[in-house]
């Protein structure tokens, strides 16, 4: 009778999760993350409800493709700019509630389109936060303005 199975055993035990986040198939910690806690509208920039439709579902559509990689994949491929500094051409301003330390950079969207934000520096990585105990993370992008005019860092056209 041993050479009989249970298909419906096999079903069940062929759906259950065979995936680990400490298996080498699972590259969890090598996915940058979007944070949109400090997320704000100036007059330069735009709020969600002022893209169309589209825009929003080609957002996300970005933001889904660029998650499957690290910050620094991006760097290197040209779609991340990391400037450190706020940049001083710009149309918006460093909204003081965002610590000074932070390094600030752009995602290219498309054409002119651009996610304005920052990270943390790598100094800070794995470091302690002294009131809450957690780690920082430096494989984190900030989203902190949508910027559809490329007014974030305004580069001049000669």
């Amino acid at each position: 009778m041993s050479g009989f199975g249970s298909k419906r055993k096999e079903r069940f035990l062929g759906a259950l999760p065979s995936a680990s986040l400490e298996g080498d198939g699972d590259l969890l910690t090598e996915k940058c993350k979007f944070n949109f806690a400090y997320f704000t509208v100036q007059s330069a920039g735009q709020n969600f409800d002022d893209w169309e439709g589209d825009d929003l579902c080609k957002l996300f559509h970005c933001l889904k493709e660029y998650s499957k990689f690290t910050l620094d994949h991006w760097s290197r491929e040209g779609v991340l700019k990391i400037y450190r500094d706020f940049p001083k051409n710009s149309e918006f301003t460093h909204p003081p509630y965002i610590p000074h330390e932070v390094w600030w950079g752009r995602f290219r969207l498309a054409s002119a389109v651009r996610l304005a934000g920052f990270v943390v520096p790598g100094a800070f990585h794995g470091k302690e936060h002294p009131k809450t105990k957690r780690l920082f993370d430096c494989n984190t992008f900030y989203v902190t303005f949508l910027d559809a005019n490329h007014l974030f860092y305004k580069t001049e056209k000669k």
